[in-house]
């Protein structure tokens, strides 16, 4: 693991642990990820992160609102996928981001506990990831 995800790491679960974020953290955070997080909390901002429970087994993925005009939603793993473009192209194919912002808004949102909350049966969450 590099020095920045250990840094980011860190401030994350410090986030988590105090369910708050200070200057400091947004300035390591924006540092870090740079314009992808300013646009990930612009995101938390306008309340656009849901988190999907299955019942009873209690899985879940995010779903996190896009900027553009469509109005797009991504489903999303914070720390390990998101089915958007950026994320194929400037994360995986360029290895140019460590992630994108919608990966960095599901964390945010998931620290804070700043997400609206959707329960679905299991087979309905099951459907929605077979469309990945």
């Amino acid at each position: 693991m590099s020095a920045c995800n250990l840094v980011a790491e860190a401030t994350w679960k410090e986030i988590e642990s105090k369910r708050s974020v200070t200057d400091d953290h947004l300035w390591t955070l924006h540092f870090i990820f740079g314009k992808n997080f300013e646009r990930a909390t612009r995101i938390v901002d306008q309340r656009g992160v849901k988190k999907i429970s299955g019942e009873p087994s209690r899985r879940s993925i995010f779903q996190v609102m896009g900027e553009s005009r469509r109005k797009e939603e991504y489903l999303c793993f914070p720390e390990n996928f998101c089915s958007c473009y950026s994320f194929f192209y400037d994360v995986v194919n360029r290895t140019e981001q460590l992630c994108c912002k919608h990966q960095l808004a599901a964390r945010l949102a998931a620290s804070l506990g700043a997400y609206s909350e959707v329960k679905v049966s299991d087979e309905e969450l099951a459907m929605l990831l077979s469309k990945l």
